[in-house]
C-alpha cells in the first residue's frame, strides 16, 4: 500500500469480498529531500489500513532498492541509455522481493493497485490489459510469469479511474483526494537531469554535437541530459529543426540530425520475458509499445539465442529508445517484452 488511492481502493475491495487482508507497505530508498513526502504517503496507508480494520506492516527494501534501482538507474544514463526505473523494482522488488515476504508470512495472494487483469484459462495465466485504455498498466507488469500471476490479484483491473475515486468517497477514505504518484519516486523534485549532476557528477561532460559526416555544430551539456528524438533544448541555429539521433558516449558526443534520419523500422531487445514462459512463433504477427505512454504499433517478433529479441515494424518508429522496454501484445493479450538495446535499420 503506497498510501495512494489506488492501493487503497484495492484493499477495501478485497475487505468487502471477505478477504483477511494485510496491509504491506514498502520503505524505499530515497533522497533526503523526499523523506518528508514518504513519510506522509506512509502515515496515509496506515490511516486507510485503520479505518479498514486491518493490520498495516512496513518492509524494509532501502538497500535492495538501491542496489538494483537507483544504481541501475544511474548507470543506464552514465551508458548513454534511458532507463524505466519502474519496470525494474516492478521485477526485482514489488514482484519479487515483496512477493517472497508476503508468502513467507503465509499470504495466499499479493494484490496491487493496479490497472490490469489476470486470467486463468485451461491451467495458464494470462496477462491482460485493464479495461480502462486510459489508465491500463500492463505495460509495467510484462516482465510476470506463471509462477507470480497465480498469486497476483489485481482488484482495479476492470474499473477505471473514476469509479475508483467514487469508491474511495463512499467508503470515506482519507486518501481520496490525493494527487497521482510523481514519475521516479525516489528523485525529491522529479527532476531526473539535476539528480543525476548530483549523483553521477563525473558523466556530466560537456562534448560536441555532431552530424552524422562528423561536422561540430555545438557543444551538449551532456549526455545523460538528452534522449533519441529529443529536439528541444539543443542550442543549435539551423534552417530546419533538429533531432537527437544518437548518444556516441564512447567520444562523449551527440549525434544531430533532421526528422528524415531519424527512426528505424527494427530494434533489439535483450532479457525478454514472455508471460507464458516460452517463445512465440518466429515471425509472430503482434502489436507492440516502445514506451509507456506510446500508442500499439503492427510488428513482428523474432526470438534470438541469449534471452533476445529482434522487433521489425511495418512503420519507422521515431523514437526507439535504449534502456526502455518494448512490450508485447496480441488484442488485450500482454505476450511479453524486454529491455531496448539499440535500433535497428
Amino acid at each position: 500500500m503506497s498510501g495512494g488511492v489506488d492501493s487503497s481502493v484495492a484493499a477495501a475491495l478485497l475487505v468487502a469480498q471477505g478477504y483477511e487482508v494485510r496491509g504491506l507497505t514498502m520503505r524505499l530508498w530515497r533522497e533526503q529531500a523526499a523523506e518528508d513526502a514518504a513519510e506522509e504517503s506512509l502515515a496515509a496507508a496506515r490511516a486507510v489500513c485503520a479505518q479498514l480494520g486491518i493490520p498495516h506492516e512496513v518492509v524494509d527494501l532501502r538497500e535492495p532498492f538501491r542496489r538494483e534501482v537507483v544504481d541501475y538507474f544511474i548507470a543506464e544514463y552514465a551508458r548513454g541509455r534511458t532507463p524505466n526505473p519502474c519496470l525494474r523494482c516492478n521485477r526485482l522488488l514489488k514482484f519479487g522481493l515483496l512477493l517472497d515476504y508476503a508468502r513467507s508470512s503465509g499470504c495466499e495472494f499479493l494484490a496491487t493497485g493496479h490497472y490490469a487483469r489476470v486470467q486463468c484459462r485451461d491451467g495458464e495465466y494470462r496477462l491482460l490489459c485493464g479495461l480502462d485504455p486510459a489508465k491500463d498498466q500492463s505495460y509495467v507488469l510484462y516482465a510476470l510469469q506463471q509462477p507470480q500471476l497465480r498469486q497476483l490479484l489485481f482488484p482495479l483491473g476492470e474499473r477505471s479511474k473514476a469509479e475508483v475515486r467514487v469508491i474511495a468517497d463512499q467508503w470515506g477514505l482519507p486518501v481520496s483526494g490525493r494527487a497521482e504518484s510523481q514519475e521516479v519516486c525516489f528523485i525529491a523534485d522529479n527532476d531526473y537531469r539535476r539528480f543525476l549532476a548530483d549523483y553521477l557528477p563525473g558523466a556530466i561532460r560537456p562534448g560536441p554535437i555532431l552530424d552524422r559526416q562528423g561536422r561540430v555544430l555545438g557543444e551538449h551539456k551532456g549526455l545523460p541530459f538528452y534522449t533519441i528524438g529529443q529536439r528541444e533544448g539543443l542550442g543549435i541555429a539551423a534552417p530546419r529543426p533538429l533531432y537527437v539521433l544518437e548518444l556516441d558516449v564512447a567520444h562523449n558526443a551527440l549525434i544531430v540530425g533532421y526528422a528524415e534520419e531519424l527512426g528505424s523500422k527494427a530494434l533489439l531487445a535483450k532479457e525478454m520475458s514472455y508471460v507464458a514462459m516460452r517463445e512465440p512463433d518466429a515471425g509472430l504477427a503482434v502489436e507492440a509499445k516502445i514506451r509507456y505512454r506510446a500508442p500499439r504499433t503492427p510488428a513482428r517478433v523474432w526470438p534470438l539465442a541469449g534471452g533476445r529479441a529482434r522487433v521489425t515494424f511495418e512503420h519507422t518508429l521515431r523514437d526507439i529508445t535504449p534502456g526502455q522496454a518494448v512490450v508485447l501484445y496480441r488484442g488485450e493479450e500482454l505476450l511479453g517484452g524486454g529491455i531496448i538495446s539499440s535500433a535497428e535499420g
